[in-house]
């Protein structure tokens, strides 16, 4: 099961408390204080892991708790530290704090990590400091002191966790529109593929390798529809994850058995990603006419209109068929391309 948001609760360890004791032996009249330090609680911390690809371990498990210090002992003894509490997560994670801010309602939770990096490690709860002993408060003039430190409290925060695949090229289009069989060709992903809507329920991921030195990932979501950016269809609920995309391929069936408007289909999908964010729309995008195997000649005036449609956007057209190829190897290349020029650095 594919899980890209919970909810959860973390505790760091508290910190345990300092000890009150005296040292008492024979021949040694007068020991003094003895009682040694709390040792620290255990903080929580998260770290990006490549070899985990969703969120659904803290579904099952949504609290986790550090491990306490222990108390001070006698003769001077610090209790042991408790364990810090490591928590992986799949790379793209992002960490936010639940809060209630009466001056900001609308925005309840605070951003603390964005994991981005293969083993990325991120402090979410600290551990409380242990207190200190009877020792530690001996002075010239108070040579028996009774004083001790209770240890502090570990922090304790409720998190959300939202997961965002880290994708160079995201593969967007209405449901059918041959997203799933394009990312099946170009690369070792093997999505289910079926002739019915929404057949994609997750995200896809698959690695496109053009040659040696020259590869990058590709995402395909379930398929959009209008109204997405208010909950419609499945799509919106994984629009999110091609905020971090660099390029973006609209993928048009052009079989004719749909019997949507190629145009209208292009227009409204745009219209959908800027609704949900405009950073989205401004990313940049390339048009594909798709399932060109199955393109019926009495639709050549649909497909003169997309393009002349792509060109009036002044976005790259191809045409291509995610089941014979045709055309395939000029679309990695023009994705390549998108992706170099996305890299350089703007005048």
């Amino acid at each position: 099961m594919f899980v890209d948001e919970v909810d959860i609760h973390v505790e760091a360890g508290h910190g345990g408390r300092g000890c009150l004791a005296f040292r008492r032996e024979k021949f040694v009249p007068r020991g003094g204080p003895s009682g040694g330090d709390g040792g620290h609680g255990g903080s929580v911390y998260f770290v990006a892991s490549p070899h985990i690809n969703t969120l659904i371990n803290y579904r099952y498990h949504p609290k986790s708790d550090a491990e306490p210090g222990e108390h001070g002992m006698g003769s001077n003894c610090t209790g042991s530290a408790g364990k810090d509490l490591e928590l992986s997560v799949p790379i793209g994670t992002l960490v936010y704090e639940k809060h209630v801010d009466p001056e900001n309602p609308e925005s309840p939770y605070t951003l603390l990590a964005d994991l981005s990096a293969e083993g990325q490690r991120v402090l979410v709860a600290k551990g409380g400091r242990g207190g200190m002993g009877n020792a530690r408060f001996a002075t010239a003039t108070n040579r028996a002191p009774r004083k001790v430190q209770p240890g502090e409290e570990g922090e304790i925060k409720d998190l959300r966790l939202e997961l965002k695949l880290l994708a160079d090229v995201g593969l967007v289009g209405f449901p059918n529109a041959g997203k799933s069989t394009m990312i099946a060709r170009i690369s070792a992903a093997r999505p289910k593929i079926a002739d019915y809507p929404f057949t994609t329920l997750i995200p896809n991921l698959g690695v496109v390798r053009i040659s040696e030195d020259r590869s990058f990932v590709v995402a395909d979501v379930p398929g959009l529809i209008e109204g997405a950016h208010r909950g419609l269809g499945l799509g919106h609920q994984f629009l999110r994850h091609l905020e971090r995309t660099k390029l973006l391929v609209h993928l048009i069936d052009m079989s004719g058995g749909t019997g949507r408007n190629p145009v209208e289909d292009l227009d409204t999908v745009r219209k959908e990603l800027e609704l949900f964010a405009p950073t989205l729309a401004a990313k940049p995008q390339i048009v594909v006419a798709n399932k060109m195997d199955a393109f019926d000649p009495s639709n050549e005036e649909a497909l003169k209109a997309l393009e002349k449609r792509a060109k009036k956007l002044k976005l790259p057209f191809l045409r291509v068929s995610g089941v014979s190829g045709q055309g395939v190897p000029e679309l990695l290349e023009a994705m390549w391309r998108g992706l170099a020029a996305s890299r350089e650095p703007a005048a």
